[in-house]
């Protein structure tokens, strides 16, 4: 049975040690001073660890079922379900006029973590929940608000997101399912969607589900595609629920992973819509729940791959195999444990150096959300923008990896499903295609947000790495291990965007270099993180913190990261130096 224990001290210096929250010009954000952040993250990371990772195997080897058109969730989810309701952990950061707490996003993240860490097929079914009243609150009319809002901040009612249609993913311009107009203001809908995660559950009474389609006579294209609100059950004018509507679950999907969630095939009959912000401006608004969701989803990426390093950990200490090349560390055992041996330290640092830098990078990213909406803060709103696709990119491409990587220090026993390490690599492997596939995420950033506003923001994020390292020049401490590597993967950063520049009349040469882009640049975001962390860390030891154990091990992994990891940015430069020729030179038909 795998373990898991949520990193709440870790959670700890990320908020306090280095975004410093309770010190920030952010309304709500002095309420986050350390003892109150504590509580609530020691409290979740005990749901986590009591109550949702005891039932990630359940979800994995039970799944779902779909009986007379009703989906039961695996046995245990409907009680936790309730736990997470009644402890008002789907409200957290929700507006208070409708039933929130109305904390901060960065606190809702942090929460969330361990949440995802110890089940995070469970975790999906609150999560979608969230994005789905993100959009409304954000779009929909003051009557849609009062009336679904409420009910879907406590999880009463849950919700989802309708986009991907058996013929279309990505581009979701050549959908068909359709809109008409009524005399009464809502709309029918008719059509069939896939993939849709927690489409439909025993856990709710009610299913809110946002659905993209075309009201009949709009546009072409993407731009006739409208948002619309289709309850699985009408709402009367009291608040109380009306009758069935015209949607319904064809089927569950049978995945890779992620078994505890249920993934439905979902078709709309004639279903009474609600128009969601204006006709044919549907993507505006889904995007709303999108660009949340992605910042989620690259949590998702580096939450599996910490649950799958705790136990990597955990048995490259207890497995006894061959004895350490400097001399037997285990005299009286017939070998030493696996820790001892080097590649297996470099296997679990690589893992480590990276949930710690993305764990900090995500919570970044998750302030500088309200710093956008608290402050209306445009420039960190435009920050956030271009950070989102390399959060959900880098952060699942290597959360996967390295979930795999901890599978591998078990050896054969990382393939038996007794031991659990498999399914960390089957849920996480999703993570880098929901929400926007990996590649799509790479071509957002190099063929829109690198020139938005006039590359605005990009050129912010240079800036803002030139700044800190000015700032900390004098800094011998930090120096050597992590102001020169970070200057020079930012120069190689800087050196790929000047390419694409070079080659704007050839596309083919961006576009071919956009993956090694947004991987150069996830390298470089966690090198500013480790940089920075390394610094507070620093600050600490000298300040005399009594735990320094914690903050000489923070260095040293991120010396680690430094040294080892970032040093990847300079092959992603001669990759994308290479332009596009060699990856378009075959025909269709040689392939």
């Amino acid at each position: 049975m795998p373990i898991y224990n949520a990193p709440t001290k870790d959670l700890q210096f990320v908020l306090h040690d280095l975004l410093n929250v309770s010190e920030q010009d952010i309304p709500g954000f002095d309420d986050l001073d350390r003892d109150f952040t504590g509580a609530v993250i020691e409290e979740a990371g005990r749901i986590a660890a009591e109550v949702l990772h005891p039932l990630n195997v359940v979800g994995d080897t039970e799944g779902c079922t779909l009986e007379n058109g009703v989906v039961r969730t695996p046995t245990g989810f409907k009680a936790a379900f309730e736990q997470m309701k009644e402890g008002g952990w789907t409200a957290m950061d929700c507006d208070p006029e409708y039933g929130g707490q109305g904390l901060p996003y960065v606190m809702h993240s942090a929460a969330q973590e361990p949440f995802v860490s110890a089940n995070m097929a469970f975790n999906m079914y609150q999560g979608l929940t969230h994005g789905a009243y993100s959009a409304i609150h954000a779009h929909g009319s003051d009557a849609q608000k009062q009336t679904y809002l409420p009910k879907m901040v406590t999880c009463e009612w849950t919700g989802t997101m309708n986009l991907t249609e058996p013929h279309c993913g990505t581009d979701l311009g050549l959908m068909r399912t359709k809109a008409v107009p009524q005399a009464d203001g809502s709309y029918k809908i008719t059509g069939q969607k896939i993939f849709i995660s927690a489409g439909e559950h025993d856990m709710a009474e009610n299913i809110i589900h946002l659905v993209l389609a075309k009201i009949e006579g709009g546009p072409e294209g993407i731009k006739g595609v409208s948002l619309f609100i289709v309850p699985k059950f009408l709402v009367n004018e009291d608040g109380s629920l009306g009758a069935r509507n015209g949607v319904a679950v064809g089927s569950i999907e049978e995945k890779m992973g992620i078994h505890g969630n249920s993934t439905c095939v979902m078709n709309y009959d004639d279903a009474t819509g609600y128009l969601v912000g204006e006709e044919h401006k549907g993507m505006r608004a889904m995007f709303t729940m999108m660009n949340e969701a992605r910042l989620g989803v690259g949590l998702q990426g580096y939450a599996q791959a910490e649950s799958a390093y705790q136990n990597a950990v955990a048995y490259a200490n207890d497995r006894l195999q061959g004895r350490d090349v400097t001399g037997p560390k285990n005299p009286d055992g017939p070998a030493d444990p696996l820790i001892v041996h080097p590649d297996i330290r470099r296997n679990l640092m690589d893992q480590k150096s990276f949930v710690e830098g993305a764990r900090a990078f995500t919570l970044w990213g998750a302030y500088l959300i309200d710093r956008a909406h608290r402050n209306s803060d445009k420039d960190a709103d435009g920050l956030i923008s271009l950070m989102t696709p390399v959060l959900k990119g880098f952060l699942t491409d290597k959360g996967f990896e390295y979930a795999i990587a901890a599978q591998q220090i078990y050896g054969g026993h990382g393939y038996i499903e007794e031991w659990g390490m498999s399914q960390y690599a089957r849920d996480a492997r999703i993570a880098m295609i929901y929400e926007g596939a990996n590649g799509v995420q790479a071509l957002d950033l190099v063929g829109r947000k690198l020139a938005q506003d006039g590359g605005k923001h990009v050129m912010g994020f240079f800036e803002m790495v030139k700044t800190f390292l000015k700032e900390n020049e004098g800094n011998e401490a930090l120096k050597k291990d992590f102001l020169d590597p970070l200057k020079a993967a930012s120069k190689d950063l800087q050196a790929a965007g000047m390419y694409f520049m070079q080659n704007a009349t050839k596309p083919n040469n961006a576009l071919s270099g956009s993956y090694d882009f947004m991987h150069m640049m996830g390298h470089v975001c966690l090198g500013l993180m480790w940089a920075r962390m390394a610094k507070a860390a620093q600050e600490a030891l000298d300040a005399g913190a009594s735990d320094k154990a914690f903050y000489e091990t923070k260095i040293a992994t991120g010396r680690y990261y430094m040294a080892r990891q970032l040093p990847s940015t300079a092959m992603h430069l001669a990759r994308i130096n290479s332009g596009g020729d060699t990856v378009m030179a075959l025909d269709a038909a040689n392939f």
